[in-house]
């Protein structure tokens, strides 16, 4: 099982870089994790710049994936929660898609796509900043799923 991130957004800033980087390298072994950049749209129409994200978000989807949407709207899972999904995941067989939009979010037609949609909690958080938290809540469950003191909750 592999696992993608496909997000809005390029050009991060070093530190979001550099974090996100480190997580990848610890899972490496247990859930290899790759990005996939959607560029931002740049128009004044917001319904129309989240319709275009839609359709890059959608258009990079590995095929039989697994798609998770990463909406305030989801379900929010604890450290342990997330653990479980993980565990139930591998057993799909599939491999795993996350779905993070840019500014405005995501579109409807991705949450309809979206097999599952996570909630990383009630705070805003920018949408560089979610894809640092996921890697880390990634290797948290997995460490999890290994018995590795990593979580220590």
């Amino acid at each position: 099982m592999r696992a993608w991130i496909i997000a809005v957004g390029d050009r991060m800033p070093a530190w979001v870089e550099s974090g996100y980087a480190e997580y990848v390298k610890r899972l490496s072994r247990d859930l290899p994790l790759q990005l996939v950049e959607v560029t931002a749209k740049s128009r004044a129409d917001p319904a129309r710049i989240k319709s275009d994200e839609a359709a890059a978000l959608l258009a990079a989807i590995p095929k039989a994936a697994h798609v998770i949407a990463l909406d305030g709207r989801g379900k929010p899972w604890s450290s342990e929660e997330l653990s479980t999904q993980l565990g139930r995941w591998r057993m799909l067989g599939k491999d795993l898609a996350f779905l993070i939009g840019g500014a405005d979010g995501l579109d409807e037609s991705v949450l309809a796509r979206a097999d599952q949609r996570w909630s990383l909690g009630p705070l805003t958080l920018p949408h560089p900043i979610v894809r640092v938290v996921l890697a880390e809540q990634l290797y948290r469950a997995a460490s999890l799923l290994a018995n590795h003191p990593y979580h220590r909750g």
